[in-house]
């Protein structure tokens, strides 16, 4: 198991990807795929790279910027996305500060699911992730 990682700046472009799929592969257009973020900046980079590859599939996509980890799982609605976060707390025997976001319930593209995570991690724990208006190559 190990997820694939993409850069930061083509993280839009993975999102676009995700929903082609989803409009191609689920007509009901139920929770499609999820995006997770998790604040792994407590953690060396040496351990996030010896645990994460461990806890995803080969399907998940892990996108990060700084110690700000995106990982974008299909076909994983919010309750697939709990089961996961635990298994990342766990794995690191810590709380982690994270918020996720579903695709369509969340947002019809890119945009619209960033600024969706954007607001839900400014809500729930204070982080703001003006990053994310980078990927889309517009400022916040």
């Amino acid at each position: 198991m190990a997820g694939v990682t993409f850069s930061f700046y083509n993280f839009a472009a993975l999102i676009d990807l995700n929903i082609g799929m989803a409009y191609r592969l689920d007509e009901n257009r139920s929770e499609s795929f999820t995006i997770l973020f998790c604040d792994l900046s407590k953690f060396s980079q040496e351990l996030i790279d010896a645990l994460l590859p461990n806890l995803l599939r080969t399907s998940d996509s892990i996108v990060h910027y700084e110690n700000y980890y995106f990982f974008v799982m299909p076909y994983t609605d919010r309750y697939g996305t709990g089961i996961v976060k635990r298994m990342i707390e766990e794995s690191f025997a810590s709380a982690i500060p994270s918020c996720a976001v579903c695709y369509p319930s969340n947002g019809e593209n890119a945009q619209e699911l960033f600024e969706a995570l954007h607001m839900e991690a400014k809500k729930m724990h204070r982080i703001d992730l003006d990053c994310l208006y980078s990927a889309l190559n517009k400022e916040p």
